[in-house]
Parts: structure tokens; C-alpha cells; sequence
């Protein structure tokens, strides 16, 4: 799951202020490269206000990846494409809305959860199991939608479910952010998003 919130609730204790800098941070230099330090810099607090709310760097990950995820499934939940009421529509206007939010410079279209397990998988079961959370649990709010288009158009092709085509949108994007970053170029994210919906649109036989 990745996102550009274009809102988020109002902070205001040391806590907020850490995780806001450490969304920020890990999305620049990636978790392994940031320090304590640079969340306490970019926060504006002490370390030892740091280590008054977390015990460590990774007990810091942990709660980012799962703020996260609650802060980017607000935006989402209340986007506008859940508005037409042709399921089919709706999910292809969760991609158009996937594509509007890849504007901007690489670091604030990315996603802190993909980013963060890609250097923790193997080193963190705690923060790989908050970005699973967080990634996954995106996953399943569109499955519904899926599921529903799948009925609406006569769907009987038992080759692909509604889960594994959510996943797969998932897989798309996560893997649009690390082609972006390889070429330093936001339009090889977008580039992979057109090519989402044409694939979506030919399951459903819309092509």
C-alpha cells in the first residue's frame, strides 16, 4: 500500500511529532540509513524525549509502518472513487486515483511500508509484520469491489480470484515505486499504472 495523504489528523504530543518525522525520514534515506538522531532533528525534540515513547529505532519502525497505515486508510476510505456505482468503475477509478496521487518529487509518492520491509524483512519479524499489517490490510479493502465486478460482468474465469487481483495491484505499485527510484523518474510509476488499468480493464473484457 502506498500513498500521498493529502490530509492527516492534527498532531500535537512529542509522540506525533516523532512519527511524523520518522514517516518523512524513512521515505528519504530509507530506515536502515536513519539514525535517532535525524527523527529527533526533523521532529524538533530531544532524545530523550525519543526514548520516553520508544525504546529503539526499531520499536519507532514498528509504530510508523503501523501509523501509516492508519493515516493513508483514512485518505482512502474517504476518496472518491468508491462514488460510482458500477463496481468495475470503482475499481478502475481506485487506479485512476493510484495515478493522480504520483505527482511530485519520489521521496512523497512512495510508500514507508514497502520501503521499510524491503530493508527489514530478514532483520525485523516485528516492523516486517506492521508493514505486512498495513500492506495487506489495504489489500483487503478492495477485494469487495472485485468480487462485485466479477458478478456484475459474468466473470467465470477461475484463473484469477478478487484476492490475487488486489495483490496484484499492490504488486504493481510497490514494484512502479523501486522502477521510479532506479531511473529517478516519477513517470516510470505512472507508466506502470496506465499499464495496471489496461490489464484490469482486458480481464473484465472492456478492452
Amino acid at each position: 500500500m502506498s500513498s500521498r495523504p493529502t490530509s492527516k489528523p492534527a498532531r500535537g504530543t512529542a509522540r506525533d511529532a516523532l512519527l511524523d518525522a520518522a514517516l518523512a525520514v524513512f521515505r528519504e534515506k530509507g530506515y536502515s540509513a536513519t539514525s535517532v538522531d535525524d527523527v529527533c532533528a526533523r521532529a524538533g525534540v530531544t532524545k530523550g524525549a525519543f526514548f520516553h515513547h520508544f525504546k529503539s529505532k526499531e520499536e519507532l519502525g514498528q509504530a510508523a509502518a503501523e501509523f501509516w497505515g492508519t493515516m493513508t486508510g483514512e485518505v482512502f476510505r474517504t476518496a472518491p472513487y468508491h462514488d460510482p456505482a458500477d463496481p468495475l468503475e470503482r475499481v478502475l477509478a481506485y487506479i485512476d486515483f493510484r495515478k493522480a496521487l504520483l505527482q511530485g518529487e519520489i521521496a512523497e509518492i512512495t510508500c514507508v511500508a514497502g520501503t521499510m520491509v524491503q530493508e527489514t524483512y530478514q532483520t525485523s519479524p516485528a516492523i516486517r509484520a506492521a508493514c505486512e499489517k498495513t500492506i495487506y490490510g489495504h489489500v483487503e479493502t478492495l477485494v469487495a469491489d472485485i468480487e462485485a465486478a466479477r458478478e456484475a460482468y459474468a466473470i467465470t474465469d477461475t484463473r484469477w480470484s478478487a484476492q490475487g487481483l488486489a495483490a496484484h495491484t499492490q504488486t504493481v505499485l510497490q514494484g512502479a515505486f523501486i522502477m521510479a527510484k532506479a531511473r529517478n523518474d516519477v513517470a516510470i510509476a505512472q507508466d506502470s499504472v496506465d499499464h495496471l488499468r489496461r490489464y484490469v480493464e482486458m480481464l473484465f473484457k472492456r478492452a
